[in-house]
């Protein structure tokens, strides 16, 4: 398989130290709050996994599994596959995702846990694609810009 790579754009230390500095700011922003971490499913659960590692709190983690496209491409209607376990009301949400691309998924879901009363909810990105946005949205925490 690692033949079929042509090139690589990052490695495997440059993407450990983004994460390292994600978790970091994590742990420090969240030290006095009822974090809950919440992996949009799939693409996000290795680097929910990765990130988990390099915050140091106790938090507790549920998936939501949500989907906006057909393909490559957007529909822009946002359809939950698998809701939360955990009741957001009153905890201090960060939505976890791999890519943030249109912003549909990711605004809708910040709009979703709000109204459910979460006390606060904020994002946590690793790679953002600004020239694809249609929402007006910025993650809180974004391990790099492609």
């Amino acid at each position: 398989m690692i033949n079929d790579i042509e090139k690589v754009y990052y490695s495997e230390e440059v993407l450990q130290s983004i994460v390292e500095r994600l978790g970091k700011q994590i742990s420090e922003d969240y030290k006095d709050k009822n974090l809950l971490l919440v992996s949009v499913l799939k693409g996000s659960v290795i680097f929910m996994a990765d990130l988990m590692r390099n915050i140091n709190l106790e938090c507790e983690i549920d998936f939501m599994a949500v989907s906006s496209y057909s393909g490559t491409e957007t529909t822009g209607v946002v359809k939950i596959k698998k809701d939360m376990d955990v009741n957001p009301e009153g905890r201090d949400i960060i939505i976890v995702e791999d890519i943030l691309d249109s912003g549909n998924t990711l605004y809708f879901l910040k709009e979703m846990l709000e109204s459910r009363g979460a006390a606060s909810v904020r994002l946590c990105t690793f790679m953002q694609k600004p020239a694809r946005l249609k929402k007006p949205i910025t993650p809180d925490y974004n391990g790099f810009v492609v």
